[in-house]
Formats: structure tokens, C-alpha cells, sequence
């Protein structure tokens, strides 16, 4: 199996299609990149601009280059001696337009007896042999089922070919097109619903709470062999060596999975996007490992001053009125509110299966009141059964303590969603994760504002910080067990680009001048919410300068997401309005002059952050990923602003101006994105050509009065000596006599980003890091 020593993410649309992305290779390989990486390319929803909604798994989507784009990709590729990794996305098929989606359209007309009915995850009996589409609006729908603006479309012999609903065309089944369109419908395998009902009243999987990405049976041989007919030609052609196995966690049998594609792959290099929990470990799967949340919070919280914690909580409770936060009562909270709302069909289902099962009729009436309070007490995305069933019993044990009333129906449930070979069970570990990532990741993350660094994707808010020697045994068991592993830094899923965490982090070094700035601004901002508007002025520093129109639409999306004063389904518009007007008037002055002088204040740490964060990222156990663009500044925020084009040409420029090698007095007034561009071009090259000297993991400990501010580790032949906490550094006058002690090797040592030569042995920091604050050194030779 050939393994990846990096990948460079790129974004496939319309708009930078395969064949662009074969124009890129040249330049990326220049960069010293391995292998590229692909966002999902098979044939996607008209318009779509991130793939995640396939609509057929036999071709690669057209209007992403088709066909002769991937094989323009694979050719260029094995020229620059590139592999190819490529997103796919087993889970769920994008059904918004069913005419594009011939399987949709299929089941839609043919209902429950149909040949492709097996393929979709369907209560038909919930439905009464129907399944519901949620699409109706307000204006259009009646209680009695009539909906409004509903046509029917004839062909030229006068036949009924299509329901039309203004612009979801549906199929008619054969025979059922006589009478108005409403007598039509009446006369379907599906009925038209208002689209509150999908929260409670869904018969069919999806993908999280999203009703138009409907769940597919992958877990059917036969529905894996034809939704994989296509990506085995890939493997059997050549064209593909990798790929990342989106959303593991809803396939009713992820090991099952993974060896079926290992079998068509022929033991092909894979990776699974799973979120870990702290403390939690990868089940020992067909893959090489993660996509690497886990390493993203672990370099986040190294860097993070633990000392802070105290006064952050202090401010965020003084926001709330004096109401400190419980993140696990938090969590519990919101996990419980989407349960109860819009996973209230998911629920609903579990208690039928339940009960559907043996000694299920006897099952007590708050069955599913019990399911849903240990979905929300389950304490990780998800077990598999028989691995991590004791993540049941905590839940267990959680749900009796917040609802003792429960406890006689959580135990009757236990030997039932316990046991693998319950459907139930099998479903209730499909479900846990769906309810993990709605209550935490997208509600949660949202209303927890003490330091929004640490508020990502795979992380917990609650860990705020981690001390060297625990990421030195992090780093040690991950190179001994997960070595390949990725490692990712910035993703088109979090929820704030790299360079964004790295400035937010400072807050933590100087937490009383953030509650200066911050209490300045506040004056522009509604009486309530405040601790919401913290959430969000750390987003805007951490972006700065981004324009208004980017944060206005951060705080829209970020004000709903909370769900707490305005919601995606009730929005309300005059909390949303001031919140708009506070953005306005923070990038403007006089604040706009407040907010520049904060940024003035932690602008040294900010860059040192930047580069100490990517060397890590570079250079730990494992292989980086580097997400488009981020060899410069990366200060996206949530999706769609991490989607926005990348401007090549400046990346172009930077990568020819980062040949040449850097002043070893390198100061702030000196380019930040050249260095980071140089840290990236040197660490992966020497990645490609020397792959050995990344095989092994050794702490490298400093000593001296400020030793505490060095994190520094051997791979083997290659050395990376970071910077954590530069702002504390500073104020104490530098490293003074603090020093390190490199391995004496034969020819002495080579650091890469300045092209100085260094000896072996004990080494002065001040000397090392005298001008950048951070080093990567090899051995010459």
C-alpha cells in the first residue's frame, strides 16, 4: 500500500473544476507536495459547490470535469509522481431534485415493491406505505393535505409524466395520472408534507437533520457493489491510490464497510472522517487512521495558556449575569433539544424498532422519553457494538441521574440496544452520533464563548489546555500506533480557519486587555446575548481584516446556530439586525482604532502562533493535509466562507519568493505569509525526499528559566523546535540562558527555513529561535 507523505486539499466546483486542478499539480508538487487531494467528484446536485449531495455513483460529475478531468488529473499526477486521494460519500444521496437522482425518481414512482426500494433506509409502515417529503411551504399547505401551486405535466399524447411542485418536479407512478393534481397525489408512493414535519414525522434515514441528503444501505452487497462500481474502476484504472470515507459513523456497520472497500480497493490507502472524544480510541479498522480533528486540538491547546482559564470563565460568567457555564449540563441541554425537535423522528423510530422487537410490546410508555435522554447523555459519537458498550452503561448512568424517573425503562432498554443483533441497537449507534453533532458541534459550540479557539470540530471546549510532556505521550502513541495517519490544521469543516485560532488564542495570554476591548465594544451591542457577542467579536479579530459582508454572514449563521434568541426556522430580525449594526460599527471608528490596538498588542504572538501551529502540523507523527490556500494566512470562517476561491496567482508569488531562504533576523516587520509559505515548502519537500527521517518520535526537553516556553521533538533525522506562549515569553525578556540539546550527528545540522548551519549538542534558544520562533532542522548529508 503506498502512503501519502502529505496531501494538499483542493475544492472541486464548477468553478475550479479537475481539469484546473491538473493545471495545479506542477505548482503543488513545486510546493513539495505528495499526493493531492480531492473533494468529492462523483455527479452532485445541479449547482452544488462542495459534492457532499450525490446524486449518481456511476459517473464523476460533469460539470466537475467528468470522466476526462479525473483522467487529466491521474496522468499529470503520475508524470510529477503524485498519488491521487479522493473524498467519497457512502452515507447519503443528495434527493433535493429527485429528477437528477434516477434512483430517487425510481422509488418515488415506484414505491415500496419498486426493484431500488432496498436501496433507501424507509419505515414504510410509519409512512402507511408512503414516504414523506417535507418540502411544503407555509402559504401552500392545508391540515387537510391540499397543498397549493401544484401542477401536473402531460406529454404530448396527454399522459401525466410529473407532478410539479414550483420547481421539485416528482414522478407519477403508472396509471395514477387521471384527475386534478391533487387527486394525482393522493395517488402516489410518497405525499407532500409541511416541511415542519420532517422533525417528527420522517420515515426515511438522512444525513444529520438534513431532510434532502436521504441515507443509503450500504451495508446491502448489493447496494455497495453498484454504489461502488465507479471508485473500483478508479483503483482498477489507476487513476486513484487513496481516499477519505466521509461520515463513517451513520453506516449501520463501518468495519463491515471498510473491508468491503479494502477487498474492491485492493488494500488501497483509506482514511475515515471519525471524531474522537478525549480519552477515546480508533476501533482497529481496514485504514491507516483520521482525518486528524484529534491532532488540530491538540496543537491548539498546547499553545493555549493554561493560566487563563480562571479569568475567561470569570468573563463569560459575568456575561451571563454571573451564570457560570456546566459544559456538560450545557451539552446535555442542547443534545436533548435537538432529540426532542428536530431528531424527534429519529427518536420516534428507535421506540417503534424497540418495540418491534422481542418482549418489545411490553415496553413501558416513556420508551421514547428514555431513548432520547441517553442519546443525550451518550458520552461519544457513537459505539460498535460489541466494542464501546460501555459507553452505554455511562449513559445509562448519566440519563438515571438527570431523570430518575426513567431509570426502570433506561435499564429494560439496556439488553436491548446493547446487543448487536437488535436492529435497534444497530440503529441507536447509527442515531447517537447524528444527535452528538447537532447538540454539540452546531448548537453548543455556538453558546460557549470563554476562548473559541478550542471551540472546533473533533475538539472539547472544556479541555482548554494541554501541557508539552501530555502532547510528547500523545505524539509517542500516535506514531506507534496511527503513523499514517493525517493531520490536519484547517478542513472545509471548521468552524474557524487555522490563522483565526492562532489570533484568538492570544486572548489567553492577555485575557485582562480582551475585557477591555471587549467592554468597549460592548456599548454597540443589544442588552442581550452578551456572551453570544463574544463569541462573535472573537471571530472578527481573529478574521481581521475581513470585510462586512463576510462577518455580517458569519454572525448570521454563527446567531442561528445557537439557537438560542434567533433561530434558522424563526429568525428573529431585530436582534439579528443589531447584531449586524455592531459589526458595522466595530470595523469602523473610532472603534475600529480600539480594535487595531489590541491587535497591535498581540500581533508578535499572533505570528509566532501562526508559524509554531503549522510546524507542528507539519511535522508531527502522522502526514499533514494542507486545506487550499493555507500554505499563506488561512482566516476563513465557517463554511461557505472556508469555500471561497483561492487567489493562485498570490500563492504563485509566494512560493517563488519562498525559494530563497529567510534573514535569520527575521523580525515582525517582515513578511508573515513568505515565512509560513517557506516553513510549508521546506517541511514538505524534506517530507518527500527524506520519508525516514520522519519514522521515529523523540522529546527534545529545554532547559532553563524559560524552558516552559519550547516545545521541540526529534522524528528521526529531522528536528522541529516551536515557540508556545510567545506573548508570556516576551514580557519575561526572551529565553535568556535557556538552551536545548540536539543529538550530535556527523556533518552537523542543517535549519531549513534560514539555511544556517548548526552544530550538535547543547544549542542557546536565544541563538535558535534569536529571530523566527520556530526552527526545522535535518541532519546534512
Amino acid at each position: 500500500m503506498r502512503t501519502p507523505q502529505s496531501t494538499y486539499r483542493l475544492q472541486i466546483t464548477q468553478a475550479f473544476t479537475l481539469f484546473d486542478a491538473a493545471e495545479r499539480l506542477e505548482a503543488l508538487a513545486d510546493l513539495g507536495v505528495d499526493w493531492v487531494y480531492l473533494s468529492p467528484i462523483l455527479q452532485a446536485e445541479p449547482g452544488s459547490d462542495h459534492g457532499y449531495d450525490v446524486v449518481s455513483h456511476a459517473r464523476v460529475d460533469e460539470s466537475r470535469g467528468g470522466a476526462a478531468g479525473l483522467d487529466a488529473v491521474a496522468r499529470e499526477a503520475r508524470r510529477l509522481g503524485m498519488g491521487v486521494l479522493v473524498d467519497i460519500v457512502p452515507n447519503h444521496m443528495g434527493v433535493a431534485t429527485p429528477e437528477h437522482n434516477e434512483w430517487w425518481w425510481q422509488l418515488l414512482r415506484e414505491g415500496r415493491e419498486g426493484a431500488i426500494a432496498d436501496a433507501f433506509d424507509i419505515d414504510w409502515e410509519a409512512g402507511g406505505g408512503t414516504l414523506l417529503l417535507p418540502i411544503v411551504g407555509d402559504d401552500d399547505w392545508s391540515e387537510d393535505g391540499t397543498v397549493g401551486h401544484l401542477e401536473l405535466e402531460r406529454d404530448e399524447r396527454g399522459e401525466a409524466v410529473a407532478l410539479r411542485y414550483w420547481d421539485t418536479r416528482l414522478p407519477v407512478a403508472a396509471g395514477t395520472g387521471a384527475g386534478t393534481p391533487q387527486e394525482v397525489l393522493e395517488r402516489q408512493h410518497y405525499r407532500l408534507g409541511h416541511w415542519k414535519q420532517g422533525d417528527d414525522q420522517l420515515n426515511y434515514r438522512r444525513f444529520f437533520a438534513v431532510t434532502t441528503l436521504a441515507a443509503v444501505r450500504v451495508e446491502l452487497p448489493e447496494v455497495f457493489a453498484s454504489t461502488h462500481v465507479e471508485i473500483e474502476r478508479w483503483f482498477h484504472e489507476g487513476l486513484v491510490q487513496g481516499l477519505r470515507v466521509d461520515h463513517p459513523d451513520g453506516l449501520r456497520d463501518p468495519a463491515g464497510y471498510l473491508e468491503d472497500l479494502d477487498r474492491i480497493t485492493g488494500g488501497a490507502f483509506v482514511l475515515v472522517e471519525k471524531i474522537l472524544e478525549p480519552g477515546e480510541q480508533l476501533p482497529r479498522w481496514a485504514t491507516a487512521g483520521t482525518t486528524g480533528y484529534d491532532t488540530l486540538g491538540a496543537i491548539d491547546r498546547v499553545l493555549t495558556d493554561a493560566s487563563a482559564a480562571e479569568a475567561l470563565d470569570a468573563l463569560d460568567a459575568r456575561l451571563r449575569g454571573g451564570e457560570a457555564v456546566d459544559w456538560a449540563e450545557l451539552t446535555h441541554r442542547t443534545k436533548r433539544r435537538i432529540a426532542d425537535t428536530i431528531l424527534r423522528a429519529e427518536v420516534l423510530r428507535l421506540e417503534r424498532e424497540v418495540r418491534a422487537g422481542e418482549d418489545g410490546e411490553d415496553m413501558p410508555a416513556d420508551t421514547a422519553d428514555a431513548i432520547a435522554e441517553l442519546l443525550a447523555c451518550f458520552p461519544v459519537y457513537r459505539s460498535y457494538l460489541p466494542e464501546g458498550r460501555e459507553h452505554l452503561g455511562t449513559a445509562a448512568e448519566r440519563a438515571k441521574h438527570h431523570r430518575p424517573d426513567l431509570g426502570d425503562t433506561v435499564d429494560a432498554l439496556l439488553p436491548v440496544l446493547g446487543n448487536p443483533r437488535q436492529p435497534a441497537a444497530l440503529r441507536f449507534q447509527q442515531t447517537s452520533g447524528m444527535v452528538m453533532a447537532k447538540g454539540v458541534e452546531d448548537t453548543a459550540f455556538y453558546r460557549y464563548s470563554r476562548l473559541t479557539s478550542l471551540n472546533e470540530v473533533g475538539g472539547d471546549p472544556e479541555v482548554f489546555s494541554i501541557e508539552p510532556r501530555d502532547f510528547h505521550a500523545m505524539m509517542a502513541q500516535r506514531q506507534a500506533e496511527w503513523p499514517h495517519a493525517m493531520n490536519a490544521l484547517s478542513t472545509h469543516d471548521t468552524k474557524r480557519g487555522e490563522d483565526v485560532r492562532a489570533r484568538i488564542t492570544t486572548i489567553a495570554e492577555l485575557p485582562t486587555a480582551w475585557e477591555e476591548l471587549l467592554d468597549k465594544l460592548l456599548v454597540f451591542a443589544p442588552r442581550q446575548g452578551r456572551a453570544f457577542v463574544n463569541l462573535l467579536l472573537q471571530a472578527v479579530i481573529g478574521a481581521w481584516p475581513a470585510s462586512e459582508d463576510r462577518l455580517i454572514a458569519y454572525m448570521e449563521k454563527a446567531a442561528r446556530e445557537a439557537d438560542a434568541i434567533t433561530h434558522w426556522t424563526d429568525p428573529d430580525t431585530r436582534f439579528e439586525s443589531h447584531l449586524a449594526e455592531l459589526v458595522r460599527n466595530v470595523v469602523a471608528e473610532p472603534a475600529r482604532s480600539d480594535v487595531e490596538a489590541f491587535l497591535a498588542q498581540t500581533e508578535a504572538g499572533f505570528r509566532a502562533n501562526v508559524l509554531s501551529a503549522k510546524l507542528l502540523n507539519l511535522t508531527i507523527p502522522g502526514f499533514p493535509d494542507i486545506y487550499q490556500g493555507s500554505e499563506a494566512l488561512e482566516q476563513s470562517l465557517v463554511d461557505p466562507d472556508n469555500r471561497r476561491p483561492v487567489e493562485w496567482a498570490r500563492m504563485d508569488a509566494l512560493r517563488e519568493q519562498a525559494r530563497e531562504p529567510l534573514s535569520s533576523e527575521w523580525s515582525a516587520d517582515d513578511d508573515l505569509e513568505l515565512a509560513k509559505t517557506r516553513l510549508v515548502r521546506e517541511a514538505l519537500r524534506l517530507r518527500r525526499e527524506h520519508p525516514e527521517r520522519f519514522d521515529d518520535y523523540a522529546p527534545l526537553l529545554a532547559h532553563g528559566e524559560s524552558a516552559e516556553h519550547a516545545i521541540a521533538f526529534d522524528r528521526g533525522g529531522a528536528v522541529a523546535i516551536a515557540t508556545r506562549l510567545p506573548i508570556a515569553l516576551a514580557a519575561r525578556g526572551g529565553w535568556g540562558d535557556t538552551t536545548i540539546q540536539l543529538p550530535e550527528v556527523e556533518g552537523g545540522w542543517r535549519e531549513l527555513l534560514t539555511g544556517r548551519a548548526i552544530a550538535g549538542g547543547e544549542v542557546l534558544l536565544a541563538e535558535l529561535l534569536g529571530g523566527l520562533p520556530v526552527a526545522l532542522l535535518t541532519r546534512e548529508g
